[in-house]
């Protein structure tokens, strides 16, 4: 393995198994075996020269020992060793993880912006049943009131009912040829006037007098 290899910040050094492998070692074997393995800690493994020059050219047999040394002339411990490959290994996945989530992240966004898009150019136009509010308020011709609130008060109405006040709209109309005298739509829609009775008033010598009656005029515009 190279030199590059992922280091580890730190390594575990347990106790009662560091004193039982290092029992047979006095204490100026056991400095140079601690500062080799942090060295092989920050190098992965350590060359010959470097070896050398912590035990001070002096390769002490028994320290020599606790390493093992490579077809590549390195030395290395190998219970540091197993440690450190272990640790790049989880690294190494947890990178990998962690690129796979933004990876997959990315293509379920990019997937949602695509089906919104597709849903935007794609969804059909809304169709709205005859007869819509609009077409009651252009039939009645009296543009007058809240047509907001006469737009939510008709748009509740059942199908059939709007069907109804449509039909009904022609021949009111016909009575109230002067829509002055037409009842406000919204005091048709409030009082439910579709379903009255039409009366053509005549003034006293038969003929159909729309103005004839003042109070007709009241009761048109009486909200």
């Amino acid at each position: 393995m190279k030199d590059n290899k992922q280091k580890a910040p730190a390594f575990f050094l347990y106790a009662s198994d560091f004193i039982v492998g290092t029992m047979y070692l006095n204490n100026e074997q056991v400095g140079k075996f601690i500062r080799l393995l942090c060295h092989q800690n920050n190098k992965y493994k350590l060359s010959e020269e470097l070896f050398l020059e912590i035990c001070e050219n002096n390769l002490d047999d028994k320290v020599a020992k606790m390493f093992i040394k490579d077809d590549e002339g390195f030395y290395y411990n190998n219970y540091l060793r197993n440690i450190l490959e272990k640790r790049a290994a989880k690294s190494i996945s947890h990178s990998k993880k962690q690129s796979a989530n933004a990876v997959s992240g990315h293509k379920k966004r990019k997937a949602e912006k695509e089906q919104m898009q597709k849903d935007e150019n794609t969804s059909e136009p809304v169709t709205e049943l005859y007869p819509t509010f609009e077409d009651f308020y252009d039939l009645y011709d009296k543009k007058i009131g809240n047509k907001s609130a006469m737009e939510s008060k008709f748009n509740k109405l059942p199908q059939k009912v709007k069907e109804k006040i449509i039909d009904y709209l022609p021949e009111y109309i016909q009575s109230t040829p002067d829509k002055t005298y037409r009842k406000n739509p919204q005091t048709l829609l409030n009082n439910k006037s579709w379903a009255d009775e039409i009366i053509y008033k005549t003034n006293e010598d038969g003929n159909n007098n729309q103005y004839a009656n003042l109070e007709r005029l009241i009761e048109a515009n009486n909200i």
